[in-house]
């Protein structure tokens, strides 16, 4: 693929902008790895500055080229629309004002797959590529993708967070922040727990298998 000086800006991104082009692309990857999956299924709606110059920006194919697993400088990103078709991904676009205190490069993506829970993110690029994660199903996060993270699906029951944070004492794995929101008490809740490094694999066996924990996913900080 030919690439002109137009198509590359700055050493670690393909596009024109880093807050339409790298950013989008930060947070298809960010969901793809929420999800676990390859989507079979994207449904992404658009706010702001987002839905209006989106398409000239390559937003389009920046977070399509993020759900696919590309990295904001993978030169497969100009063409993610066309490997997405050829991937069976289906995609559909649309615009939704989600209000005045969204954040103008607001995006929502309603992904599924078959071999995982359907997943509904809202996140937001604020600009040089800093990217932020509002929710997750409904869950408010803040989450930002720049340090190792574990994301906690959970019955919101007595006891779970100590026992959590003593497993990651036990293997010496320092916590830099800790956040839990839930749908009410004593209901579903999601912790999300960034840490200073990654956490080994045999811990979180662990804790995939305590009795309360539906889902866990552990990420790499995003590239």
């Amino acid at each position: 693929m030919k690439l002109s000086a137009f198509d590359v800006i700055g050493p670690v991104m393909i596009g024109p902008s880093s807050s339409h082009t790298a950013g989008a692309a930060r947070i298809g990857l960010l969901a793809r790895r929420l999800l676990g999956a390859r989507p079979a299924r994207a449904r992404l709606v658009l706010h702001g500055s987002f839905a209006a110059t989106g398409r000239g920006h390559a937003t389009d194919r920046a977070l399509v080229s993020g759900l696919l697993g590309h990295a904001p400088d993978d030169p497969a990103l100009p063409a993610a629309l066309d490997e997405a078709a050829a991937a069976g991904l289906a995609l559909e676009f649309t615009e939704e004002d989600m209000g005045p205190d969204a954040h103008p490069n607001s995006v929502r993506l309603e992904l599924s797959a078959p071999d995982a829970p359907g997943l509904r993110v809202s996140a937001s690029s604020l600009g040089g590529g800093v990217i932020e994660i509002h929710d997750i199903d409904g869950y408010a996060t803040g989450l930002r993708g720049d340090l190792d993270t574990l994301v906690c699906w959970h019955a919101d029951k007595s006891g779970f967070l100590a026992r959590l944070t003593a497993v990651l004492a036990c293997v010496e794995v320092n916590i830099a922040t800790l956040r839990t929101s839930r749908h009410g008490r004593g209901i579903d809740a999601l912790t999300v727990i960034e840490t200073d490094g990654p956490v080994p694999a045999d811990a979180l066996d662990l804790l995939s298998r305590m009795p309360v924990m539906t889902r866990l996913r552990s990420l790499q900080p995003l590239p």
